[in-house]
């Protein structure tokens, strides 16, 4: 029998830590996500994360541990070679990366890559920079409503996006582009993780809004996932947010899309309240594309603060037999330069009500501990190829 039904993972995305000790080879010495935004800060309202262990893990500001912390706490790094998202969820599912995904966003993608783009979907494209979403579709969106022309743009992680007002492009249509993209992207010189197509509406600048109909075209995982093995024993594997587009649909049995980290995690509360077995891997992806990216300390310390209100409703309805893990996938320090991901640690920070205890764990090496421990926790074997070691203490206690 396992010890937990249940197990509730949720990814504050790009919430890192404290730096690796490779990181001044990713040009990120001296980051830290976390503990800098405490120094900017000062102090954050998360009553609930620090009970949890997060201020014993992690100090900084004017702010302490408790006592008696209810969860299990330690840091986590990062095995693969890279900081992006595809990088650090896969990881987490037990595959390891030694290649990181290509970037572009020093010059921009290729004169060959356009022309083939233009050539295959009969579209001309404007922009091909490393830019902010909403600062590109300002800055050229009153642009394509007179020409017609696709933005397409990228950014500090492996991506090429396309955006298009849907009164010009219809969402199908955008998302036909992307999928030609997708086919280019796939060629060894090219090969991006994700290819987002990114539809909004409006008439200038002062109401130009991105739409919910966002949609990721992922690389899938480059070898079998634990969510493979938890969804080939017939075990639920329930993917909020962005974790669907991640892995690419794959060793996902059902998934909803969100529009906000509140919501994320409405979606999460109302999923407790319903029967299942198996896992619900949860993806708030705000702290990144809103504040990380956009250097925004300030901002990021209130989104955590938000999030910690959100935790408790979810605590509340967690059964004895529930485990939740609370972790991150990188860093991507907002006091840093630039505005790239940062090669970090990350906090992991289990609870159940069936704890006596919480308890300080040793530091690990890969996030496939995670995924590893919650096979095991089903009483199923990993393949030769996963990677990871179980977490035994989130199984004896």
């Amino acid at each position: 029998m396992e010890t937990y039904k249940r197990v509730f993972v949720i990814v504050l995305d790009s919430l890192g830590i404290g730096a690796m000790p490779d990181s001044e080879e990713f040009g990120d010495k001296g980051v830290d996500t976390f503990g800098h935004i405490l120094d900017k800060m000062g102090k954050l309202d998360i009553p609930n994360l620090q009970k949890l262990g997060m201020l014993n893990l992690h100090k900084g500001g004017t702010m302490e541990g408790v006592e008696k912390p209810l969860g299990c706490y330690m840091r986590i790094a990062e095995r693969s070679n890279g900081k992006d998202t595809m990088t650090g969820h896969w990881e987490m599912m037990g595959v390891l990366t030694t290649k990181p995904f290509k970037t572009f966003s020093e010059h921009g993608f290729p004169k060959e890559l356009i022309d083939e783009l233009e050539e295959k979907t009969h579209k001309k494209y404007m922009g091909n920079i490393s830019v902010s979403g909403t600062k590109i579709i300002n800055d050229l969106g009153e642009r394509q409503l007179k020409t017609g022309e696709i933005i397409l743009y990228t950014s500090a992680d492996s991506v090429l996006q396309l955006a298009a007002n849907e009164s010009i492009v219809p969402v199908d249509e955008l998302y036909h582009l992307c999928e030609v993209a997708r086919q280019i992207c796939m060629k060894e010189e090219y090969k991006v993780g994700r290819v987002i197509a990114r539809p909004f509406i409006g008439t200038d600048p002062s109401n130009f809004k991105r739409t919910p109909r966002r949609h990721d075209y992922a690389l899938s995982p480059s070898s079998y996932t634990y969510m493979e093995t938890l969804k080939d024993h017939n075990y639920d594997v329930i993917c909020v947010g962005k974790i669907n587009d991640i892995f690419n649909g794959v060793g996902v049995s059902e998934t909803y899309k969100t529009v906000s980290n509140h919501n994320g995690m409405e979606i999460t509360c109302s999923l407790a309240k319903k029967d299942f077995t198996g896992l619900c891997f949860v993806n708030l992806v705000e702290f990144d594309s809103e504040y990380g990216h956009r250097r925004n300390p300030v901002g990021y310390g209130k989104c955590i603060e938000e999030f910690d209100q959100d935790l408790k409703q979810l605590i509340e309805l967690l059964n004895d037999d529930d485990l939740l893990i609370v972790t991150a996938d990188h860093g991507n320090d907002p006091t840093f330069r630039g505005s790239d991901h940062t090669r970090e640690k990350v906090p992991f920070i289990a609870y159940s009500s069936s704890y006596k205890h919480g308890k300080f764990i040793d530091e690990r090496n890969s996030f496939a501990d995670m995924g590893r421990t919650i096979i095991e926790n089903y009483n199923l074997e990993p393949t030769k190829e996963q990677i990871g070691t179980t977490i035994k203490e989130l199984l004896e206690d």
